[in-house]
């Protein structure tokens, strides 16, 4: 039986645990700081990715509307009253290049097509390239004059058209350019060298297999064959031949009787003018003026998809970031 003492005690005892549950110990209050703090930085985290991921989704809607947006979707179409259709063509003529022939035939067929377009100007800033490129190109444009006559076709020369470049513009109807304009090189050519002394020198010895009696030939580490030479000589002259063709079909009688127009020389556009080679002197807006009657210019040069354009943006920056990290490792050691 409990006595008053006793029942005294346990009172005591049981005020002070309740007294002391009701007050958090220090560690008790870091660890509640701690795991409020953690959620907090949870969520922040949560929260940053949610934004990264949704601007991410956003990129690539972004990305697939460029890529499959409607024909119509155009500068052309803003316009409401005929204009000149302008196709640039930059750079030196490969597969893989601005002025390639799928570049160039897509923006032509373009504007070409477009049916508010009442001439269309090609503009040259070329120094030649692929005689195959600039061959697509050549017999594209005489085909778009076939389908399309009441289209005009004019090749508006800028810094330099030579070469394969001249190569496409003799397809057009007429040829303008700058006075100052570099213009011709109407020829042919093959790179290469020859390094047989320099290895012997270098005490290296030349080992080739091949199977075919020519496979090997015009290798720079090897004597040149007279025969082999020969045999190119004969493929750059026939090329040769198939480019005067082509310039004698284009320009017609409008070529001086002059020996050297063949050569592989070059002449400025004036100089063009008088053997034949340029129709006058004029840029683009004199061309879409005067002579197409369409003052206004839209531009129907084909753009590089914006995943191209990535990419090959990423792979720029990677290069330089290995050169930059090769530079950094030679200036340690």
């Amino acid at each position: 039986m409990a006595t008053n003492s006793d029942a005294t005690n346990e009172k005591h005892s049981d005020d002070s645990l309740d007294s002391g549950a009701g007050q958090d110990t220090p560690w008790e209050k870091d660890l509640v700081n701690r795991l409020a703090f953690a959620a907090i930085n949870e969520q922040r985290r949560a929260r940053r990715w949610g934004i990264f991921f949704k601007t991410l989704f956003f990129l690539y809607l972004l990305a697939l509307l460029y890529v499959y947006r409607p024909s119509d979707w155009d500068t052309a179409s803003i316009s409401t009253s005929k204009h000149t259709g302008l196709v640039e063509m930059r750079g030196i003529i490969t597969d893989e290049s601005d002025a390639g022939a799928d570049q160039v035939i897509d923006g032509l067929r373009a504007a070409f097509k477009d049916k508010k377009t009442a001439g269309v100007i090609l503009r040259i800033n070329s120094p030649g390239g692929s005689p195959v490129q600039a061959g697509y190109i050549n017999d594209e444009i005489k085909r778009l004059r076939k389908k399309y006559p009441k289209i005009p076709i004019y090749a508006v020369l800028a810094d330099i058209c030579a070469s394969g470049g001249y190569y496409v513009a003799v397809a057009a109807e007429q040829i303008y350019a700058d006075k100052a304009s570099i213009v011709g090189s109407i020829g042919v050519r093959m790179d290469s060298f020859g390094f047989v002394e320099a290895i012997g020198k270098l005490g290296i010895e030349r080992r080739l297999m091949t199977a075919g009696e020519h496979k090997g030939f015009l290798d720079p580490f090897l004597p040149e064959n007279p025969t082999d030479v020969q045999h190119v000589q004969q493929l750059l002259d026939q090329i040769h031949t198939q480019f005067i063709e082509v310039v004698r079909q284009g320009r017609q009688k409008n070529l001086k009787d002059d020996p050297e127009l063949f050569s592989g020389l070059v002449w400025t556009g004036q100089q063009a003018v008088e053997l034949g080679l340029v129709d006058g002197l004029g840029d683009a807006n004199y061309v879409a003026r005067e002579l197409i009657g369409a003052e206004d210019i839209v531009d129907f040069t084909p753009e590089q998809d914006l995943l191209d354009r990535l990419s090959k943006g990423l792979g720029t920056a990677a290069a330089e970031a290995l050169v930059r990290i090769s530079g950094q490792s030679r200036s340690l050691r």
